[in-house]
């Protein structure tokens, strides 16, 4: 299984006109961070966990020429807000889109994408087939996959496991059972989001206690604000075995 890092930042974490800060300023590419999601590729398939606003360039970074599903983690736009760009897949697979997302986020997703979901239909509109997920395991595309539920402050979001990776973003509390899913895995990707204390997501302190407690082999930060400072700096003050992820990152596990 190959998993690419297609954005680790956040709607804050991407370099802005104006922001004075050195992160915005930097030239090591692995502070220029996009959305955050990945793409795993695996038997001859590829997801995506996420469709953020920055979704098409991503893919044509990356040179993506083949989707076969997206897998959805919860519905703020920072994660949905690409949907529309599917539709090149669509135009060229000639298939619907299966998208993976529970009954939450799929309430958000109709909402923000009425346009696709509305009885009239016309060209060039994405072409999706909704896959309601629950909590239990179940098969994207022939990938077996265990979703993981995490809290975002008080919204229930979907982190994924599948094999001995697991992909967590936007948490900032994991219930004891849910933890049990991920003991094991050799792999964890955490969202970490910055260093100081955060309403809605692990800071850098809290991520770093919930690493050493499901004990992965190696573990990468992800979901990233321009607040956590530079990727060099903060890298040296991490664990061996912990690292900040960066855009465009692969792994081969």
């Amino acid at each position: 299984m190959k998993v690419t890092f297609l954005g680790t930042g956040t709607s804050g974490g991407v370099p802005m006109i104006g922001c004075p800060c050195q992160v915005c300023h930097s030239a090591d590419t692995k502070d220029q961070r996009l959305r955050s999601s990945i793409l795993i590729e695996k038997n001859g398939k590829t997801l995506v966990v996420d469709t953020g606003p920055d979704f098409r360039q991503q893919m044509l970074r990356e040179r993506v020429n083949q989707l076969d599903g997206v897998l959805y983690t919860h519905g703020h736009i920072d994660h949905t807000g690409g949907l529309d760009d599917i539709r090149a897949y669509n135009f060229f697979q000639k298939l619907d889109m299966p998208l993976y997302m529970d009954e939450l986020t799929e309430t958000i997703i109709r909402r923000q994408f009425a346009y696709v979901f509305d009885n009239v239909s016309y060209p060039g509109i994405p072409r999706v087939r909704l896959q309601r997920i629950e909590n239990r395991p179940f098969t994207a595309e022939g990938i077996s996959v265990v979703p993981i539920q995490v809290m975002h402050l008080n919204m229930p979001v979907v982190a994924f496991r599948i094999d001995d990776f697991t992909y967590i973003t936007d948490a900032n509390r994991i219930a004891e059972e849910e933890k049990k899913k991920v003991l094991g895995c050799k792999v964890l990707v955490l969202n970490a989001l910055r260093k100081e204390k955060h309403i809605s997501h692990f800071n850098l302190s809290e991520a770093l206690e919930l690493i050493e407690e499901l004990a992965p082999e190696t573990a990468y930060l992800t979901h990233i604000s321009h607040q956590m400072g530079l990727h060099e700096e903060v890298s040296k003050e991490l664990p061996s075995n912990v690292h900040l992820a960066y855009d465009g990152l692969k792994l081969q596990l």
